[in-house]
C-alpha cells in the first residue's frame, strides 16, 4: 500500500480497516460536509481505505446522487486539510451514494436495506456496515430500533459480517439521560459493536500524552503527587455561540466541553500504565481515574467550581454582543458560557495535586492544552531569593491550533555573572514532520473501520463522567446566584482568577 506522507505510514502500522459501506445519518448536515466527508477524502488521498469501500448519505434533505457529491466537493473544497486534486477525485466521487429517508419512519430503513445490498452489489463489498448516527440525541433510540427491524444489525460473530455504529456526542445531558440512550443501543447492538465518538481522542497531540509518558524514561517517574505542583487544562474559543445558539442554551459550557473532551485530556494525563494496548484495558484505566474524581457538591462550589456568561466586548478589534443578545437566545438566560473548575483525584498517584479546568467562549484566543506544573525547586542555591523565585518547570501539551509539545526549564545566560532565564524547549508537529497531521476523523473512522475502539467512550465511562457533572448541575440549579459575568474578549470572570489564586497559584497567558 502506498501512502502521501510519513503520519499516514504510521497509521498503516496498528490499522487494517476492512471493506465495508460507511452509511452517515443526516449527511446533508455540518458535521458531515466539514468533517466527515473531507476526512473520507483524505483517506482516499493517502491510501489507506480498503479497496472495497462505499459511502452512503442518508438525510431527509431532497438530494440524489450527483448533488450529494456537488455538496461533498463543496465541503472538500472549503474544508477539507489539502485541496480537491483533480485526478483523484473520480476515485473518491464513485464511493459515494445517497438516499433520502427520515430515521423515524420505518419504511425509510426498508429502502435503506435494499439501497445498501445494490451498493454492496456494484462495489463488491460484504455486507460490513458502520452506520454514523450525526443526529440529534433524541432520536437515536428510534433509529437504533428501526436499524434492528430492518434487519440491518448483524450480531457480533468472528469471521461474519459486521454491523457497527458510531454515536456523536452529546450521549444525553445528564446521567439519566445518558442511561436511556445507552439503553436503547444496548437494545439492538453489543457494547463491543458501539462506538462513542469524541474527537479531542483522535488528535494527533492527544494520541501522543501516552507515547510522551509511557514511551520516554525520563518523565513517568515523575509523574506524581511527589513531584507534580498541579495541573491546567484549557479549552479557550475565540467565537461565541453563532449558529448553535439553540443546542447552546440547553446545553451550556459544562455539558458541552467538560462533561466529554475535558474529562478525557484529564484521564489521559492521570490514568496509570495499562499493562496493553488493548482496547478495554485503555479504557479501563481511563475509567479509574474518573472513579476517583472527588465530587462537587454544593457546599464546594465556592472554592471548586466558577460559572459565568460573556457580555458584550472587543474580540481583535471588533465590537461583538454579549451572550443574551445572540439569535436564539433568551433574554434572561442563565446558561454558562465559561465554567472552570479545581478537581481532585483521590488515589495513590495523585492525592493532593490540584487539576484546574477552564473553558469558555469569546476569550481572546482560540487554544486548547494541557499544562503540567512541577514543583519548585529548593530555596537554595540557584532559589533563594523569595521575592524573585526561579520559575517552575513546565510539560505542555498543546492540542490546537499549534500542535505540539514544550518543556520550560531554567538555564544561565552567557556571561560573568550568574543570571538564571527560563527558556522553552519546543516541539511542533508542522516543522517536525513538514505536513499537516491528519484530522482527528480521519483516525476515529479508519479505527471504527479496524473495530478498534481504544479511542473511543465506552458505556461505563460515559456514565462515570455524567455522574460527576451532574452533582455539579444539580448544586448549581439549586444556586442561581453563581452566575457570574465576563466582557469578551477577556479571560474570564474575576471569580475564576479568585478561584485559583485562593491556592497561590495563577492561570497560565497562553
Amino acid at each position: 500500500m502506498t501512502v502521501a506522507n510519513p503520519l499516514a505510514e504510521g497509521l498503516t502500522d496498528t490499522l487494517a480497516a476492512q471493506p465495508c459501506t460507511l452509511v452517515i445519518f443526516g449527511a446533508s448536515g455540518d458535521l458531515a460536509r466539514r468533517k466527515l466527508l473531507p476526512a473520507v477524502y483524505n483517506l482516499v488521498l493517502d491510501g489507506l481505505l480498503p479497496a472495497h469501500f462505499a459511502v452512503l448519505g442518508f438525510a431527509r434533505t431532497h438530494y440524489d446522487d450527483s448533488r450529494f457529491r456537488a455538496e461533498a466537493r463543496a465541503g472538500v473544497e472549503a474544508f477539507s486539510r489539502r485541496p480537491v486534486d483533480p485526478a483523484r477525485w473520480p476515485e473518491f466521487e464513485r464511493m459515494l451514494h445517497y438516499l433520502q429517508g427520515k430515521p423515524d419512519d420505518p419504511a425509510s430503513f426498508a429502502s435503506l436495506k435494499q439501497r445498501l445490498e445494490e451498493i454492496e452489489r456494484e462495489h463488491a463489498i460484504p455486507p460490513n456496515r458502520v452506520f454514523y448516527l450525526s443526529v440529534p440525541p433524541s432520536v437515536i433510540a428510534e433509529a437504533v430500533e428501526h436499524l434492528k427491524a430492518a434487519g440491518l444489525v448483524a450480531p457480533p460473530a468472528p469471521a461474519s459480517p459486521f454491523s457497527r455504529i458510531i454515536v456523536e456526542k452529546p450521549i444525553g445531558h445528564d446521567l439519566e439521560s445518558a442511561r436511556r440512550i445507552n439503553d436503547a443501543l444496548a437494545q439492538a447492538f453489543d457494547e463491543q459493536q458501539v462506538f462513542r465518538i469524541d474527537h479531542y481522542l483522535g488528535k494527533e497531540t492527544v494520541q501522543n500524552i501516552l507515547v510522551m509518558r509511557f514511551g520516554n524514561a525520563i518523565f513517568e517517574p515523575l509523574w506524581n503527587q511527589k513531584y507534580v505542583d498541579h495541573v491546567q487544562i484549557t479549552v479557550a474559543e475565540e467565537e461565541g455561540v453563532g449558529t448553535r445558539a439553540r443546542y447552546y442554551e440547553e446545553a451550556g459550557a459544562l455539558r458541552d466541553m467538560v462533561q466529554n473532551h475535558m474529562l478525557q485530556l484529564l484521564c489521559l494525563t492521570a490514568m496509570e500504565p495499562p499493562w496493553s494496548m488493548d482496547a478495554d484495558v485503555v479504557r479501563d484505566q481511563r475509567l479509574a481515574v474518573l472513579n476517583c474524581l472527588r465530587p462537587i457538591t454544593a457546599r464546594d462550589l465556592d472554592c471548586c467550581a466558577v460559572r459565568a456568561q460573556y457580555a458584550g466586548g472587543f474580540v481583535r478589534g471588533a465590537e461583538v454582543s454579549g451572550y443574551r443578545e445572540e439569535d436564539g437566545v433568551a433574554p434572561d438566560s442563565k446558561t454558562e458560557t465559561y465554567v472552570a473548575l479545581k478537581a481532585h483525584i483521590d488515589n495513590w498517584r495523585w492525592a493532593g495535586v490540584p487539576f484546574y479546568l477552564r473553558t469558555g467562549r469569546r476569550l481572546p484566543k482560540r487554544a486548547t492544552e494541557i499544562a503540567v506544573q512541577f514543583k519548585d525547586v529548593p530555596p537554595i542555591l540557584f532559589n533563594i531569593h523569595s521575592e524573585a523565585p526561579l520559575d517552575a518547570n513546565v510539560l505542555v501539551f498543546r492540542i490546537q491550533p499549534d500542535e505540539g509539545m514544550s518543556l520550560r526549564i531554567s538555564t544561565k545566560v552567557p556571561g560573568a555573572r550568574v543570571r538564571i532565564y527560563p527558556v522553552k524547549m519546543d516541539f511542533r508537529y508542522g516543522s517536525t514532520f513538514g505536513d499537516q497531521s491528519p484530522e482527528a476523523y480521519e483516525r476515529l473512522l479508519l479505527d471504527v473501520m479496524a473495530g478498534d475502539a481504544t479511542l473511543f467512550m465506552r458505556r461505563d465511562a460515559v456514565e462515570a463522567s455524567w455522574r460527576w457533572v451532574t452533582e455539579i448541575l444539580r448544586a448549581w440549579e439549586n444556586a442561581p446566584a453563581t452566575l457570574a459575568d465576563y466582557r469578551a474578549g477577556t479571560w474570564g470572570p474575576d471569580a475564576a482568577d479568585r478561584l485559583i489564586q485562593a491556592d497561590k497559584r495563577s492561570w497560565r497567558t497562553l
